[in-house]
């Protein structure tokens, strides 16, 4: 069954694929990410777009056991859609021609790295690819696991809207030049048909591409105040709010804090932030729920709204979502 992330909550990088035993040392951070040393970009960190073109021999590469350091580079600049293949597989035959069509037809906005799975089992086991095809995006060297099976061009269009979103908050935003591509290189993609975002939620995501996290909080919660389903506005709200909290700190600083003072729920809870941001899900659960039952009223209510938050922030559909929610029901009750 194909896997579809269905929200852009879903899609974060947040470290679920480990791709360090590909290469002989750790890609440089993303452009404008925050002074964590040792820790991967937080979620939506917003960055510095590459300037001009960058330079590829293909729209197309092989990616392959020995090569897939360079294309974790190249990831650094341009957002790398990866598609996990087999000659004997059947639905690879119809997903893979549809990601060749609109490699070309965005004009550079993105690049496909095609792994045959027979000939490179690193990269299979790396991408935990458990049947194929398996689409997976590489963006400032952070995997993001898109999904699996043969979808219809208007959903991979859809998740390929996402993974420019995804890719445009870490600062990834360069244009891939090659021979095949055709037009300006930094022409915008051609219409999909896709609608447009929200004006609220456009001006949201430009808000956080320049740093200004405040102004992007407020529109959230405008959008809200509007429309309390806005499921969209809801995760963004969360993610924005995680980067606001974590902005202007480094990782060193926020564990001696936490040292420092064991029993001070605020920093504390900054140290949650940072698991959260560095990919160890499980350990900001685990800090949260053991502080719980010594707090008081509110102190309690804090942990559970930053739980929920947490839950937007790594999507409602992660598989962690669940049996931390019953912790935290058993917890109130």
């Amino acid at each position: 069954m194909s896997v579809v992330p269905p929200s852009l909550s879903g899609m974060n990088l947040r470290g679920a694929v480990d791709l360090s035993t590909l290469v002989n040392r750790p890609p440089a951070p993303a452009a404008g990410a925050p002074p964590v040393p040792g820790a991967p970009p937080a979620p939506g960190v917003p960055g510095t777009p590459a300037a001009g073109p960058v330079a590829v021999p293909s729209l197309v590469l092989e990616g392959t056991d020995a090569n897939f350091g360079e294309i974790l580079e190249l990831s650094m600049s341009v957002p790398v859609i990866v598609d996990l293949w087999a000659e004997w597989c059947e639905p690879c035959k119809q997903l893979t021609p549809i990601l060749e069509k609109l490699v070309l037809e965005y004009a550079g906005q993105f690049v496909l790295a095609k792994v045959d799975v027979d000939s490179n089992p690193q990269l299979t086991q790396a991408f935990q690819a458990q049947s194929i095809p398996t689409v997976a995006a590489v963006i400032g060297g952070q995997p993001v696991q898109l999904f699996s099976g043969a979808l219809p061009e208007g959903q991979v269009r859809e998740v390929l809207h996402r993974v420019f979103e995804l890719a445009a908050q870490h600062g990834v935003t360069a244009i891939a030049a090659a021979p095949e591509a055709s037009g300006d290189a930094e022409a915008e993609a051609p219409a999909s048909g896709e609608p447009e975002l929200p004006p609220l939620h456009q001006e949201a995501y430009d808000a956080i591409d320049r740093g200004d996290y405040d102004a992007a909080i407020a529109l959230y919660k405008t959008a809200l105040a509007r429309d309390p389903r806005d499921q969209m506005a809801v995760a963004g709200l969360a993610q924005v709010s995680l980067l606001a909290r974590l902005h202007g700190k480094t990782m060193a600083e926020i564990r001696s804090a936490a040292a420092a003072a064991p029993d001070d729920l605020l920093t504390q809870l900054a140290v949650a932030d940072l698991d959260l941001s560095g990919g160890h899900i499980e350990d900001a659960f685990d800090r949260l729920l053991a502080l719980f039952p010594a707090q008081e009223p509110a102190g309690r209510n804090l942990i559970r709204e930053r739980i929920l938050e947490m839950f937007e922030v790594i999507g409602q559909d992660d598989p962690r979502v669940p049996p931390t929610r019953s912790r935290l029901t058993a917890l109130l009750y």
